[in-house]
């Protein structure tokens, strides 16, 4: 049986996600700087994987994998944080709460290790979310 935990979401633009943008969103460091989730230690810990485990995050309306890190700021347990971009994008709820824009932070996560599961790259994520198919 596979373990699955369940924290609360948080997505926002990152000093390394810039750096990554200006490398260009398809460069590796566009992907290593967003393909992540950062996790406190202890939620690591109880879903019973080390840092850089693939993941598979899951909210109400999709889910993805990315690489389980420890956060580079402080992150308290029960609190995750994907930075904003193709990745965080299909977890991120719709709804707007009549403010014309998705909630992008407080929303719940379920996170379960996928260890044998690839992190799609930017265009593939794209790609995946209007149904395209993935080479």
């Amino acid at each position: 049986m596979t373990k699955k935990i369940t924290l609360n979401m948080i997505t926002c633009r990152s000093i390394f996600q810039g750096v990554g943008m200006e490398a260009g969103k398809t460069s590796q460091k566009y992907f290593n700087a967003c393909s992540i989730i950062e996790m406190h230690p202890e939620d690591m810990k109880k879903l019973g994987i080390w840092k850089n485990t693939n993941v598979r995050v899951s909210s109400s309306v999709g889910s993805i994998v990315v690489k389980a890190v420890e956060p580079r700021e402080l992150l308290v347990p029960g609190l995750c944080h994907i930075p904003m971009g193709p990745w965080a994008n299909r977890i991120v709820p719709a709804y707007t709460f009549s403010t014309g824009e998705p909630c992008f932070k407080g929303f719940d996560v379920e996170i379960e290790p996928a260890i044998n599961e690839p992190i799609l790259s930017a265009i593939d994520v794209v790609k995946d979310a209007c149904g395209l198919p993935i080479k």
